[in-house]
């Protein structure tokens, strides 16, 4: 786990009903920044500005994960972690491996 490694990940819905997983600082950014510019407001600034701190060594990434899932919430595209990772977690039946 590198210094801007969230403690655990973020889901959240991207624009296409897609869910993301946000593992970092530089991730955030740059959902923060692909987010359209008609749907940003004060707390996308902050989110934004809360990572630009960090990714410059200024604020704990701690934080970072906070501002990012308090903007998820506001925006309505937080996702539970528990409805989406046992969808992507890795089959019990079997590992995918052919005996040969």
């Amino acid at each position: 786990m590198n210094a801007t490694t969230f403690s655990s990940p973020v889901f959240v819905k991207d624009g296409n009903c897609i869910v993301r997983e946000i593992v970092s600082v530089d991730g955030a950014i740059d959902f923060l920044e692909q987010w359209p510019e008609s749907r940003r407001d004060l707390i996308h600034e902050t989110a934004l500005k809360a990572c630009y701190d960090a990714h410059d060594g200024y604020r704990p990434v701690s934080v970072v994960r906070k501002a990012f899932i308090s903007f998820a919430k506001r925006a309505c595209i937080l996702e539970d972690p528990t409805s989406v990772v046992p969808w992507i977690a890795p089959s019990k039946s079997g590992g995918g491996t052919v005996a040969v």
